[in-house]
C-alpha cells in the first residue's frame, strides 16, 4: 500500500510537469566535430517572466495584432480630412489657331503640326458637420485598441502562468532528486549491512530481497525524475528563446502573500482582469457603431475646392469667358456643399443590426462578469485547499522523519533490524513528497488566483 502511494506522488508529479509544456530541441552549431556546450544561463522567476513576456510568440502576435488597430487608429483620423483627388496628363495636340468666329483649322486631331500640352486638376471636400459621423468612427477605433491592448494583458497572463509552472515543477523534480538521493543513501547503508548478514548467516534473504526490490524502485523513480527535469527546462527555454537557461538551485518556497477576504481578489478582477476591459471597450465600441449607423441618416457638410489648369502652346487661347477653352484655362473655387445618401429604409435596418450587437455585447459583459467572479472564488479555494494539504503533508513529514531516525538510531545499537526500515523510509519519502508536491500546486494555486483576479503582484516569485 505504501509502495503503491509513493507511485501515484511520483505518477502525480509527472502529470504537474508535463501539462502545456512545449519542449523546443536545442540544435547544437555545427562545427565539423562534437558540439561544445555553452555556458548555462542561469535566471530566476523575475527575469524568466520578463524573457517570457518579450519573446514568447503569442504575445508578440498580439503586440503585432495591437499595431495594426494602432494604424487603424490614425487612418481613422487622417481619412476624413484627406478626400481630395489629383488627376492629370501629358498629350500631344494639333496647331489650331483662331477664335469662336473664324479658325483656319479643321478639327482633324492629328495633323504634320502637333504640340505638347499638358492638364492637372485637383479637388476635394473638407468635412464641416456630419452629424457625429467622424467623432463616431474615431470613438469605435480608439475602443478597438483598448480591445487589442487588453488582448496583450491576456496572452501575457496566460505565458506567465505556463512560465511558473514550468519553474515551479523544475524546482519540484530537482527537490525530488534531492530526496530520493537521501533515501537512497540510506537504504544502500541498510541494505550493505543486510546483505553482510545474510552472507553470514544471520539475516533472512527475503527481507534483503524486499529491500533490493525497494531500492531498484528508487532507481527508476530517479530516471522519471531527470526526464521531467529535461522535460521543464526545455518548456522554459522555447518560452523565454534561450538554449542554455538555467535556473537557480534553490528548493521551492511556498507563496508570500498571505491570503485575505475574497471581496479583496473580486475587487481586483473588476479592475485588473484584462478579459473585463475588454469587454467593457467592446461595449464602448459598439456604442459608437450604434450612433455612426444613426449619423447615416443625416447629411455630410463641407467645404468643396477646386482648382485646375490646362496648357497647350500650339492652341490659340481664348479669352471671350463665354467661350469654352478645354485647351488653355486656370481656374479655382470653393463652396459649400453638401452629401445626402437617401437610403433610408435599408439605413434603418441598419441601425436595428447595430443595436443588436450592442446588446449582444452588453450581455457578453455580464457573462464575463458573472464567469470571472466564478473564477475568481474558484481559484480562492484552491489556495485554501491547498494551503491546508500542505500543512497537513508538514506535519505527516515531520512524524515520518522521527519515525526513521527512531528506527534508524535503533539499527545502530541493535535493538531493531534492518528490515523494520522499509515502511518508516517509505512513509518518510512518500509524505516529503507529498509536502513539496503540496508547496508546488500552492504555488500554483496562488498564480492561478493571480491570473484570475489580473493581479500579478500577488503571484509567487520562486524565492
Amino acid at each position: 500500500m505504501a509502495r503503491r502511494a509513493a507511485r501515484g506522488a511520483l505518477v502525480a508529479a509527472a502529470v504537474s510537469l508535463a501539462v502545456r509544456l512545449a519542449p523546443l530541441p536545442v540544435a547544437a552549431a555545427d562545427t565539423g566535430g562534437a558540439p561544445r556546450r555553452q555556458a548555462a544561463v542561469v535566471l530566476d522567476l523575475p527575469r524568466v517572466l520578463a524573457l517570457a513576456d518579450r519573446n514568447h510568440p503569442h504575445v508578440l502576435a498580439a503586440r503585432a495584432k495591437l499595431s495594426q488597430v494602432r494604424a487603424q487608429l490614425d487612418e481613422a483620423h487622417y481619412a476624413p480630412f484627406s478626400q481630395f483627388k489629383l488627376t492629370g496628363g501629358v498629350a500631344l495636340a494639333p496647331t489650331v489657331r483662331g477664335n469662336n468666329i473664324f479658325s483656319p483649322n479643321t478639327d482633324v486631331s492629328l495633323t504634320s503640326s502637333l504640340g505638347v500640352a499638358w492638364r492637372a486638376n485637383i479637388d476635394g471636400v473638407v468635412p464641416l458637420w456630419t452629424f457625429g459621423k467622424i467623432t463616431s468612427l474615431w470613438d469605435a477605433a480608439e475602443a478597438n485598441v483598448r480591445v487589442n491592448q487588453a488582448s496583450v494583458e491576456k496572452e501575457r497572463d496566460a505565458v506567465r502562468l505556463d512560465v511558473r509552472k514550468a519553474y515551479f515543477g523544475l524546482q519540484l523534480a530537482r527537490d525530488s532528486r534531492s530526496l530520493l538521493t537521501d533515501v537512497r543513501t540510506e537504504m544502500d547503508k541498510a541494505l550493505r549491512r543486510l546483505e553482510e548478514q545474510v552472507e553470514r548467516e544471520e539475516g533472512d534473504p527475503i527481507e534483503l530481497l524486499k529491500l533490493q526490490t525497494f531500492g531498484a524502485e528508487l532507481e527508476a523513480r530517479g530516471a522519471e525524475v531527470e526526464k521531467y527535469i529535461s522535460v521543464a527546462l526545455a518548456g522554459l527555454r522555447f518560452y523565454t528563446g534561450v538554449p542554455e537557461l538555467d535556473i537557480p538551485d534553490v528548493p521551492i518556497r511556498p507563496p508570500k502573500h498571505r491570503l485575505g477576504h475574497v471581496s479583496r481578489y473580486l475587487t481586483a478582477a473588476r479592475l485588473y482582469r484584462p478579459e473585463l476591459a475588454q469587454a467593457r471597450a467592446g461595449l464602448d465600441a459598439r456604442s459608437a457603431q450604434v450612433r455612426l449607423a444613426r449619423a447615416q441618416l443625416f447629411p455630410d457638410i463641407g467645404i468643396g475646392l477646386q482648382a485646375g489648369v490646362s496648357a497647350a502652346p500650339e492652341v490659340a487661347d481664348q479669352l471671350n469667358p463665354f467661350t469654352s477653352d478645354p485647351g488653355n484655362y486656370f481656374h479655382y473655387g470653393a463652396a459649400l456643399v453638401l452629401q445626402w445618401k437617401l437610403d433610408l429604409l435599408p439605413q434603418s435596418a441598419r441601425i436595428r443590426f447595430a443595436e443588436a450587437q450592442l446588446e449582444e455585447m452588453a450581455a457578453t459583459q455580464r457573462f464575463a462578469m458573472g464567469g470571472v467572479a466564478t473564477e475568481v472564488e474558484t481559484a480562492y479555494a484552491e489556495v485554501v485547499e491547498a494551503q491546508k494539504r500542505l500543512d497537513a503533508y508538514t506535519k505527516a513529514a515531520k512524524y515520518g522523519k522521527r519515525w526513521l531516525v527512531m528506527v534508524q538510531q535503533g539499527i545502530d545499537v541493535g535493538t531493531m533490524a534492518e528490515k523494520d526500515l522499509i515502511d518508516p523510509a517509505k512513509a518518510y519519502a512518500t509524505n516529503r513528497f507529498n509536502q513539496l508536491n503540496a508547496t508546488m500546486e500552492l504555488d500554483m494555486a496562488m498564480s492561478r488566483l493571480a491570473k484570475a483576479t489580473g493581479w500579478d503582484a500577488i503571484a509567487p516569485d520562486g524565492s
